[in-house]
C-alpha cells in the first residue's frame, strides 16, 4: 500500500488549454438536436468554458481531501497492475466495509460526492467504510500491458484488495461495468460478501416457454432496450473491436475525448434533453478530466474488447439488491433477474434517474444502498 496524491503538472493544464483553443471544428450536423451526436453549438460552448473558466485544481483538492492509495494487484494472473483507490473509514467502528465500482465512461468521480453521506450518516447503524477503486486502465490506476484483464479477473483483484485492507466480510455495489464486476465478485467470493447492490443488473432472458406475461411497464422497458441497441450502441461496437484505433484520436484531442463521453451523459441520464439539466457542467468536466489527464481512452475501452462480446451470466447466490432507475438502458423484469440472482431481496424502481444514478439522484442512490444493506448487515 502506497499513499497517493494527485498533483497534475501545470504544464499539462497549459497544454490542455492550448489544444482546446486550437480545435479544428467540423461543420454542424444536418439535423437539429443530438440525433447525429453532440451539437456543434453546445460543443463550442462547453469547450470555451473548459478552456477559460473550468478549475481542475478544485476537483484535485476535493479528491485529495480523502485518503488515496495505490497497490499492485494481479487478479490471479501473472502480471500486476497498480490500482488506485480511495479508502475512507467511517468514525463508527461497526461500519460495514463497502467497495463501490464505477464503469465506462465513469470514474471515481461518480462516488466521491457520496463519501460523507456513506461514512457519516445520522444513524450510525447505516455507516460504511468506503473503498472506491479506479478500474485497471482507468483514471489513476495503471494500464494492463497484456490481455486478460476482463470482468472476472478484476473481481478477483477486488477480493484481493479487500483482503489486503483487512476486510473479511463486506458489501459491494456497482453500476455499468461495476454491476458486472460486482456480480462476478458475488459468484467468486460469496463467503466474504454480506451482499451486493446493483443499479444495472443483467441476466439472460428465460426460455420462451418459461416467460411470464409482462406488465405494461416491463414491455416498455424491453422496447426501450431494443431501441437503444439499434441507435445507441455504436460506441460499444468500436470499443469492443478496435479500442486501439479509437484511442489515437481521443488521446490526442481533448474535444474528441470530451464529446465521446459527454454524449453518453446526454443519452443515458434522465436529463430531459440536456446533460446539464441533471449533472452540473463542472462535474461533467471533472469526469472527462480523469480520462484526459491520464490518457486512458484506449486502455479504458479495452475492457469492452476483453468482456463485452461474451459476457458471463453465472448464477449469483449471495443476497442481492437491485435499484433500476427509469432511464437505465437495461431494465429487466424481476422474474428474469431472479433466475440469475437467486436471493434477490430488494428490487425497486425510483421515479427519476438514469445510468449515472449516483450523480443524478445522489440522495435516492444513498437511500437505496442503505435500505438494502440494512437487510444483510
Amino acid at each position: 500500500m502506497r499513499d497517493f496524491r494527485i498533483d497534475v503538472p501545470e504544464a499539462d493544464l497549459d497544454d490542455l488549454r492550448d489544444r482546446l483553443r486550437r480545435t479544428r471544428w467540423p461543420e454542424p450536423a444536418t439535423v437539429g438536436g443530438w440525433t447525429q451526436g453532440v451539437p456543434l453549438d453546445y460543443a463550442k460552448e462547453l469547450v470555451a468554458y473548459w478552456a477559460d473558466e473550468y478549475d481542475w485544481r478544485r476537483c484535485e483538492a476535493e479528491l485529495n481531501s480523502y485518503p488515496q492509495f495505490t497497490t499492485g494487484l494481479d487478479g490471479g494472473g501473472d502480471d500486476t497492475v497498480e490500482v488506485h483507490f480511495l479508502h475512507v473509514r467511517s468514525p463508527h467502528e461497526n461500519a460495514l466495509p463497502l467497495i463501490l465500482t464505477h464503469g465506462w465512461p465513469g470514474s471515481v468521480i461518480e462516488y466521491v460526492g457520496l463519501i460523507d453521506a456513506l461514512t457519516k450518516p445520522e444513524d450510525p447503524a447505516d455507516a460504511f467504510h468506503v473503498v472506491i477503486p479506479s478500474l485497471p486502465g482507468f483514471g489513476f490506476s495503471g494500464k494492463p500491458s497484456v490481455s486478460g484483464w476482463g470482468v472476472e479477473r478484476i473481481a478477483t483483484a477486488w477480493a484481493q484488495l479487500m483482503d489486503r485492507l483487512g476486510y473479511d466480510r463486506y458489501g459491494a455495489q456497482g453500476g455499468d461495468w461495476g454491476s458486472m464486476i460486482t456480480a462476478a465478485l458475488g459468484t467468486g467470493m460469496p463467503e466474504a460478501l454480506a451482499g451486493i447492490h446493483l443499479t444495472m443488473p443483467l441476466a439472460e432472458a428465460p426460455p420462451q416457454d418459461e416467460r411470464r406475461s409482462l406488465s405494461r411497464e416491463e414491455k416498455e422497458a424491453l422496447m426501450f432496450a431494443k431501441r437503444f441497441k439499434v441507435t445507441g450502441t455504436g460506441y460499444s461496437a468500436e470499443q469492443s473491436t478496435r479500442p486501439q484505433t479509437l484511442g489515437y484520436g481521443l488521446t490526442d484531442s481533448p474535444v474528441g475525448q470530451a464529446c465521446w463521453i459527454v454524449e453518453k451523459f446526454w443519452d443515458w441520464t434522465d436529463c430531459a434533453g440536456h446533460p446539464e439539466n441533471t449533472i452540473p457542467r463542472d462535474r461533467l468536466l471533472d469526469n472527462v478530466m480523469i480520462y484526459w489527464l491520464t490518457a486512458s481512452a484506449a486502455s479504458s475501452a479495452r475492457l469492452y474488447w476483453e468482456s463485452f462480446r461474451k459476457p458471463r451470466m453465472d448464477t449469483v447466490e449471495v443476497p442481492t439488491g437491485a435499484t433500476v432507475f427509469p432511464h437505465e438502458m437495461s431494465r429487466l423484469p424481476r422474474h428474469w433477474l431472479e433466475r440469475r440472482f437467486t436471493d434477490l431481496r430488494h428490487f425497486s424502481h425510483p421515479v427519476a434517474g438514469g445510468h449515472f444514478a449516483s450523480l443524478e439522484q445522489p440522495e435516492t442512490f444513498v437511500d437505496e444502498v442503505r435500505t438494502f444493506f440494512r437487510m444483510v448487515r
